[in-house]
């Protein structure tokens, strides 16, 4: 489930953030493979932690396989902050996980994926791959033709940059929700993959669906099910 000037990116995400202030949420998905006779479930939540910093959390699982995802982040001057990130897969192959810690003391990352452990210099702004998601999130409010997120992907660094395509009215299981969708813009050689993602406008930009299609063209959709923004249930209009 992330090739601009640096200096120019990390700008405009401060004042970005700083004009959409976090909301705590919960959300549960379905998850339906299209290739697969069976579906599986997912879920995601934002929470803010006594410390004053916040968890993002993604869980999702099916018959043969589970994925669990989590950041913990907090906002400095107005800016969000990775400071843990954990990723585990199971199933579909070979089991994955992936460390990050992240010492903004020092300006290093620690970190630990498939070829052992690593260090890395921070520079301000880079994010994680889970807690870009909840930057762009966000930052869809503004109605910016496009956005750009800086993420360290295992040991590498990476731009994840995105298009809005405009308002979209979707049925779902809560009713009809008014949408803005988005397009994740990939390499000419990554073509054939494709990312788009629905996020409610009337509900803090929660992310209502997703549909992936990766390069061998197997393809899968999560549809939001359930969900709470800031303690109040997200509800649609009646179709």
């Amino acid at each position: 489930m992330l090739r601009t000037s640096l200096t120019l990116l990390l700008l405009s995400f401060g004042s970005l953030l700083q004009a959409q202030p976090l909301q705590p949420f919960q959300a549960s998905y379905t998850a339906d493979w299209k290739q697969l006779p069976f579906t599986g479930t997912a879920e995601r939540s934002l929470q803010q932690q006594a410390d004053g910093t916040w968890d993002l959390r993604f869980k999702a699982s099916m018959l043969v396989a589970g994925i669990s995802e989590s950041s913990r982040f907090k906002l400095q001057d107005g800016q969000l902050q990775p400071l843990r990130y954990k990723y585990d897969r199971t199933g579909l192959g070979k089991s994955r996980k992936s460390r990050q810690h992240f010492d903004w003391s020092a300006m290093q990352v620690n970190g630990q994926g498939k070829d052992g452990d690593y260090q890395l210099p921070l520079h301000a702004g880079i994010l994680d791959k889970s807690s870009y998601q909840l930057a762009l999130q966000k930052d869809v409010a503004t109605g910016e033709d496009s956005l750009s997120y800086i993420v360290l992907d295992g040991d590498d660094l990476d731009t994840y940059d995105f298009r809005m395509l405009g308002d979209e009215v979707i049925e779902t299981p809560l009713g009809t929700l008014n949408t803005v969708k988005v397009e994740r813009v990939r390499d000419p050689g990554e073509s054939q993959r494709k990312t788009t993602l629905w996020f409610a406008k009337d509900w803090g930009y929660l992310l209502v669906q997703l549909n992936q299609v990766e390069r061998d063209g197997k393809e899968y959709t999560i549809m939001l099910q359930d969900g709470q923004v800031d303690g109040k249930k997200v509800t649609g209009t009646e179709r």
